[in-house]
C-alpha cells in the first residue's frame, strides 16, 4: 500500500502505511507534490528493503567470522612451552605432580585428591588375561603404541616425541589453535604388570576433563587387545 502525500503551507508531509506523519521542512512549495511524494516512496521502498539487508549482514558477519577465526588459527598456534620437568623423577623414581591448576591427571596424585589423581593401569589383569594368558612388558608396550597412534581423542593428533624401553611421552595437538597435551607414560621396574601415566595441557587452568577423558579412550582400547 502507497503512502499518502498531504502538503500544507509550503511544507510537505507524508504519512506511512502505519498511520505516523513525517513532515520534510526542506519542500518549497512550488514543487511540493513532486519532492514530497519522492521523499515518500524513497522512505517507504528503504523500509520494505530493511528485512532483506539485515539479512545479508548476517550472513556476512557469520561468513566474516569464520573468516577471522580461520585466519588467527593459520597465524597463531598457541602449543606453549613444554615443561623442563617432563620425564621420569629421580627420587623417587615416579611421573611428575600436578600443578593446582585443573587440567592434570596423574598416576602420582595421591587417592585424596580426586581432581588429581587417576589409577595405574594393570595390563595383565586377574579377572582378564593375566590369569591364562599374561604378556610381557615388551608386548604391552607395542600394544599402547598401537593404541596410541590409532586413537584420536576429541580429534587431537598424537605426537610420540620420546620413546624408550619403558617409557613414551606424547604430545596431542588440537585441531584447531594447535593447543598441546603432555601424555606420558611409564612402566615402572619390577613384576607387577603396572602403567603409570600423566596427561597434562600445557595452557589454560580448565580442560574440561579432557585429559581423563583421553586416558579413559586409551584404557577401553588396551581391554579390548
Amino acid at each position: 500500500m502507497a503512502a499518502s502525500l498531504a502538503v500544507t503551507s509550503g511544507q510537505g508531509w507524508c504519512r506511512k502505511n502505519d498511520g505516523r506523519s513525517i513532515r520534510h521542512p526542506v519542500v518549497r512549495f512550488s514543487r511540493s507534490t513532486l519532492s514530497v511524494a519522492a521523499a515518500c516512496r524513497g522512505e517507504t521502498q528503504a523500509q520494505r528493503k530493511e528485512p532483506s539487508s539485515s539479512a545479508s549482514v548476517g550472513r556476512r558477519e557469520v561468513i566474516l567470522r569464520s573468516s577471522e577465526m580461520a585466519v588467527l588459527a593459520a597465524i597463531f598456534h598457541f602449543s606453549g612451552t613444554r615443561p623442563n620437568y617432563l620425564g621420569v623423577q629421580k627420587n623417587p623414581p615416579s611421573l611428575a605432580l600436578c600443578p593446582a591448576t585443573k587440567n592434570c591427571i596423574t598416576t602420582t596424585e595421591e587417592l585424596n585428591d580426586p581432581a588429581h589423581f587417576a589409577p595405574p593401569w594393570n595390563y595383565n589383569p586377574e579377572n582378564g588375561r593375566g590369569r591364562k594368558n599374561p604378556v610381557t612388558r615388551e608386548v604391552a608396550m607395542a600394544e599402547l603404541l598401537q593404541v596410541i597412534e590409532s586413537t584420536r581423542p576429541d580429534n587431537f593428533t598424537p605426537h610420540v616425541t620420546e620413546k624408550k624401553d619403558d617409557y613414551v611421552r606424547v604430545e596431542y595437538e588440537s585441531p584447531i589453535f594447535g593447543f598441546v597435551d603432555d601424555v606420558e607414560f611409564w612402566f615402572p621396574p619390577g613384576k607387577k604388570s603396572v602403567v603409570e601415566y600423566r596427561s597434562a595441557s600445557r595452557l589454560g587452568s580448565y580442560d574440561f576433563d579432557a585429559n581423563r577423558k583421553r586416558i579413559k579412550v586409551c584404557s577401553l582400547k588396551l581391554l579390548h587387545q
